[in-house]
């Protein structure tokens, strides 16, 4: 009888950090963690398939953006949850109530948040390849070329 394993679509490994070529193995060494040095720590390599986490020097300060995007979209969301559970008014502080739990929330989250903007940056130049057993990852860096490797 044939292994099946669950096919993840791209949400779902993105969300979970998963490489963007296999969708199995894991992009990060450790799990979340407060400890921001071993908490950004990844694979040099895909444990599965062998696809290389960092594809050029300097290849996630892209990051920044995504990571601005999503904090801007989980303040919205605060925002519009708050009005509808709380309210705002010009009479009180409620607002300022918010920007203070809006602060406190996007700190804690911070962690996660880092992590998942490099998985969504690293899967918009990889891309998924369900016949990952056959190919090798695709020779497109100084990195992965050994001529041109540590040359910069």
């Amino acid at each position: 009888m044939a292994e099946t394993k669950p096919h993840r679509g791209y949400l779902a490994s993105t969300v979970t950090c998963r490489c963007p070529r296999c969708r199995e193995g894991k992009l990060f060494k450790y799990p979340v963690t407060f400890r921001l040095k071993r908490n950004m720590e990844m694979n040099k390599n895909c444990t599965v398939c062998g696809q290389p986490s960092e594809i050029e020097v300097g290849f996630y300060y892209g990051t920044s953006y995504v990571s601005y995007a999503l904090t801007v979209a989980i303040s919205v969301a605060t925002l519009v949850a708050w009005l509808v559970t709380i309210g705002m008014s010009t009479t009180d502080n409620r607002f300022f109530y918010w920007l203070g739990f809006n602060a406190v929330f996007l700190l804690l989250l911070q962690p996660w948040l880092m992590r998942l903007s490099r998985s969504f940056w690293i899967s918009w130049f990889v891309k998924y390849d369900p016949d990952w057993k056959i190919h090798q990852p695709e020779d497109v860096s100084e990195r992965m070329n050994t001529d041109q490797a540590n040359n910069w």
